[in-house]
């Protein structure tokens, strides 16, 4: 108990700064994510062969966009777009220098989970919207996005714990948070109690996004009332 008292005495507010800097970036990120990645998931179900306004040239290029994004490794995305941060935000330091790279990353995997979502949505439902003579919008708003909530939740419990896995990642240069710490603590200074406490928060962060998400998913299930 002693030996618990004193490292929190030492590194207790540390710890906890670098919790709230992990969250805010994993927030953030998320919320700026998904206004990129819902309207890219929308237009590339929308232009699909099959889809209700089918483009196959456009959907090609959503298509190959979204795949580049998603197999770019995240750690050389974080080096590669310092300049393009340091240009948007004025630094790549800090959660600010986080958001940038975070986002960009995480946009076309939220694109890539939309798309599955709003496919998941029986055809049936569609197809009776278009019988009452729904237009494309109210068909995407009222019924794809609609019908898809609870997997659109879940997905964003996915993308969550994703970007919390990143922004431990961009402690690698500087970018604050528990991996900020775990590197110059743990790593840098061998000191291996500090590594373990940083671990521990992540994984009890990760506990309670995907208990959160899956329990508000439940919820919003129509097939679960």
């Amino acid at each position: 108990m002693e030996v618990l008292t004193s490292f929190f005495g030492q590194y207790g507010q540390l710890l906890l700064v670098g919790t709230r800097d992990t969250v805010v970036m994993t927030l953030v990120s998320t919320l700026f994510a998904y206004l990129l990645g819902i309207p890219l998931g929308v237009l590339v179900t929308l232009t699909a062969p099959d889809g209700l306004r089918p483009h196959p040239a456009l959907s090609r290029v959503l298509g190959w966009l979204v795949n580049i994004g998603r197999s770019v490794p995240f750690i050389i995305l974080l080096v590669a777009l310092i300049p393009f941060t340091r240009f948007i935000v004025g630094t790549s330091l800090g959660v600010p220098g986080a958001i940038v790279p975070l986002v960009i990353s995480a946009a076309p995997f939220v694109a890539r989970m939309v798309e599955q979502s709003l496919r998941e949505v029986d055809s049936g439902l569609v197809e009776a919207a278009q019988s009452f003579g729904a237009s494309t919008w109210q068909i995407v708003w009222k019924v794809y996005l609609h019908e898809a909530v609870p997997s659109l939740i879940r997905g964003a419990s996915i993308t969550l714990i994703t970007l919390l896995g990143y922004s431990a990642m961009a402690g690698t240069v500087g970018a604050g948070g528990l991996g900020d710490i775990a590197i110059r603590y743990g790593y840098q200074r061998y000191q291996n109690d500090v590594m373990i406490a940083t671990i521990i928060i992540l994984i009890v962060l990760v506990q309670i996004v995907q208990s959160a998400g899956d329990m508000t998913a439940r919820r919003m299930d129509k097939r679960n009332r």
